[in-house]
């Protein structure tokens, strides 16, 4: 099979022990349990043979769970180097945000008023405790950033608002919520929990110590 083929490239090459590999999406061809069992094996390897190893991927995942430093091209253009941590904490641009994070960052346009966010084309304010220099701006949350407002975990500086159940989506270890707040369409990541059904009313939580602002205009972050 293809994907036995492509096990089978990876094999000789490390036999060969270069000094340095060049994999152009090595596990693309594999099913998704021996992707990550393989997944771990390269790790593996790169620690017993010290070598050099540059992996081209359009797989997150596999970028922030192997890779020591990430490069994040788009159109040919490098738009960030860093650690996994670094991309995922602090993207430099709206680009960098919406890639990295499965599911993506929320990004909202809008616009600064004082320290009140308000979204460009629907009724959605947010307090977000600060000004900004830029007034046209775009919001970024991640989805693990919002929560129930009546549920077990909250921020200690948040920010509520009205929203309607879309879909939800038990995963086991956390909820997917996919939700509508004044016409805005957000994602949210939560532990497990007793939530309300889709096209319910629920309240929402957003942590606003977290929250990401970009320039509009050039989707630099702010």
């Amino acid at each position: 099979s293809g994907g036995q083929r492509q096990r089978v490239a990876v094999g000789r090459a490390i036999v060969r022990q270069p000094q340095a590999f060049l994999f152009d999406e090595p596990l693309s061809n594999l099913d998704a349990k021996l992707r990550v069992q393989t997944r771990k094996e390269i790790s593996r390897l790169h620690r017993q043979l010290e070598a050099t190893i540059i992996y081209v991927t359009h797989d997150q995942v596999e970028a922030m769970t192997m890779g020591d430093r990430i490069v994040v091209m788009n159109a040919g253009q490098i738009q960030q180097i860093g650690t996994p941590l670094e991309l995922y904490d602090t993207p430099a641009n709206q680009f960098v945000a919406g890639f990295i994070g499965s599911p993506a960052m929320n990004l909202i346009p809008g616009h600064v008023e004082g320290s009140t966010f308000t979204a460009a084309e629907h009724d959605l304010r947010v307090d977000v405790g600060k000004s900004y220099a830029s007034a046209a701006v775009v919001l970024g949350v991640r989805p693990e950033d919002i929560y129930t407002a009546h549920g077990p975990y909250l921020p200690a500086a948040q920010a509520t608002l009205s929203a309607r159940v879309d879909v939800v989506e038990p995963m086991g270890n956390e909820i997917y919520m996919y939700l509508s707040a004044a016409g805005q369409e957000l994602v949210a990541r939560l532990a497990p929990q007793r939530v309300p059904r889709p096209d319910e009313r629920m309240d929402i939580a957003i942590d606003t110590g977290k929250l990401h602002f970009f320039d509009a205009s050039t989707g630099i972050r702010l």
